[in-house]
């Protein structure tokens, strides 16, 4: 799948290394680059290693299930657009819940109708920054069985509903497979499903969260699936290495760019 850009997160691979040096790594191999927090890092140095940056996190705090949390979301969100601007990243994701070293911040375990709707609004107002600034503000889904328990609107089809339903050209989906192996399954039709609300894709296995081909995924087949679709955005490895991080990266781009 060559037509696809290949991108690796920072954070979970090379972790015996100081993060500069990680970034380094992994565009010296030829991937591009995400990361997560922005504001406990050098962006300068970052920015000096030449590496392409395809997404970090974009805000600070807050939730985008009530009204008071979005807004927190959508302020807190600008120091993300000047962070991106010095590291020239293009994506900028956020959650449906505020994540406290992984937990939910505000832990809520039943959707209601104000919180789809406060939900919309928040997206809506993330649209029009990122249109200002030229970014784009993509929602992940995440699963509540496992890693995130407590967060609302987080399954894949809540979020993909939320994206369509906003219906603004910077607001996408950031369609995390892992995640949705775990709370929903059924991905090759999930990923036809997304189509064009699709802003980048982040995958590992399950379970264990490591690379490609270490758990149940079959994920040559997600990859034919999207070239099926004509998917020609950023695929991110959002995974630790099962033992060795270099030969990880290569069993990534082994799955998706064949």
């Amino acid at each position: 799948m060559s037509t696809v850009d290949l991108a690796v997160c920072a954070e979970m691979v090379f972790t015996d290394l100081p993060i500069v040096e990680r970034v380094r790594r992994i565009h010296d191999l030829g991937f591009a680059v995400e990361i997560w927090s922005f504001h406990d890092k050098d962006l300068d140095a970052l920015a000096a290693t030449g590496a392409r940056f395809s997404s970090m996190t974009g805000y600070l705090h807050g939730d985008l299930y009530h009204p008071d949390g979005a807004a927190e979301v959508v302020r807190t969100a600008q120091a993300a657009v000047k962070a991106a601007a010095v590291l020239g990243v293009p994506r900028l994701v956020v959650h449906p819940g505020e994540l406290v070293d992984g937990h939910a911040a505000r832990p809520v375990h039943r959707a209601t109708g104000p919180m789809w709707f406060a939900a919309l609004r928040g997206l809506a107002a993330l649209g029009d920054l990122g249109a200002e600034a030229g970014v784009t503000f993509c929602l992940e889904n995440l699963n509540t069985v496992v890693d995130h328990p407590g967060v609302p609107l987080a399954r894949a089809k809540d979020t993909l509903a939320l994206v369509e339903a906003v219906d603004h050209p910077h607001v996408k989906m950031m369609l995390d497979l892992y995640h949705a192996q775990i709370g929903e399954g059924n991905l090759i039709e999930l990923v036809r499903r997304a189509g064009a609300a699709i802003g980048e894709i982040q995958v590992a296995d399950v379970p264990g969260r490591c690379e490609p081909g270490t758990g149940e995924i079959n994920y040559r087949a997600v990859a034919a699936a999207l070239r099926e679709t004509q998917y020609r955005g950023t695929i991110g490895l959002e995974a630790f290495a099962a033992a060795d991080s270099e030969a990880a990266l290569e069993a990534f781009r082994a799955a998706f760019a064949g």
